[in-house]
């Protein structure tokens, strides 16, 4: 029997693309984003002159919806509560370039890498199981 926060990485070891949402004139704006992760945090790229950075600086939380395969009710899924840095660390950042190139439009000069931190992971519909949950503390 696997832990929830085996059956989490599996799915963020899986898939790479969510909806993350922000907050956009009091209501919440999803868009489709590419993710990469280290243990639980993610990592995407956006343009810095995004609406969405501009989004996340009135408001730094966000909510992801990751890891559903389309195959029906039953498919398991990540959703992801978290908040939301510019990440400048060169390493990540020409990482992230390197795995991204083919969907980023833009110059590396013109990319912000955004770092999420989790607040709470819930696994939901795994085979019609209640939601599973894991809290991370704030740092």
């Amino acid at each position: 029997m696997t832990s929830v926060r085996d059956d989490i990485l599996e799915i963020l070891n899986r898939e790479k693309i969510g909806t993350m949402a922000t907050v956009r004139n009091g209501k919440p704006y999803s868009r489709y984003m590419t993710f990469q992760h280290e243990d639980f945090v993610l990592y995407t790229v956006t343009s810095k002159h995004s609406e969405k950075v501009e989004e996340l600086q009135q408001n730094p939380y966000t909510h992801i919806l990751y890891g559903y395969e389309n195959e029906g009710f039953g498919d398991a899924y990540v959703e992801i509560e978290g908040k939301v840095t510019a990440f400048e660390d060169e390493g990540i950042k020409n990482k992230l370039a390197e795995l991204f190139s083919g969907i980023f439009i833009g110059t590396k000069d013109e990319m912000l890498t955004l770092k999420i931190e989790p607040i709470r992971m819930r696994l939901m519909n795994k085979k019609g199981e209640p939601p599973k949950e894991i809290e991370f503390t704030a740092k």
